[in-house]
Parts: structure tokens; C-alpha cells; sequence
């Protein structure tokens, strides 16, 4: 098991009392609220494009 996907709280009710749920990876139940939850990657993102730089509009043009 990694220790990448280790949840700190419990996204329900935000308790710390967690522990792993069964034999499933990334399975955790709360001790506090009684709910199994699951945590999975699901991929990488793209990095954000550039903004483009912002013009000042010209003298004269009011649009």
C-alpha cells in the first residue's frame, strides 16, 4: 500500500478517527460519521495555457 493517497480527514464530517475499509486499496471508513470511502487517481492535468496579455483599449475607440 503507498502512502500517497493517505487521507488526513474525513471529507464527510472532517474527523482524523481513520482507518482502513477491508482489503480494498484505497478504501477508508471514519470512525466518527460510519461512512467507507474510496479514493482513486484519476490522471495528471494539462498546464494551463498562457493568458494572453491584455491591451489597453486606443484612443478614440469606445467598444
Amino acid at each position: 500500500m503507498t502512502t500517497r493517497a493517505v487521507p488526513f480527514h474525513c471529507p464527510y464530517c472532517a474527523e482524523e478517527d481513520l482507518r482502513p475499509h477491508g482489503d480494498r486499496h484505497g478504501a477508508w471508513e471514519c470512525r466518527a460519521c460510519l461512512r467507507a470511502f474510496s479514493l482513486s487517481f484519476i490522471g495528471l492535468l494539462a498546464p494551463p495555457l498562457p493568458a494572453e496579455p491584455m491591451t489597453s483599449p486606443q484612443r478614440g475607440d469606445l467598444s
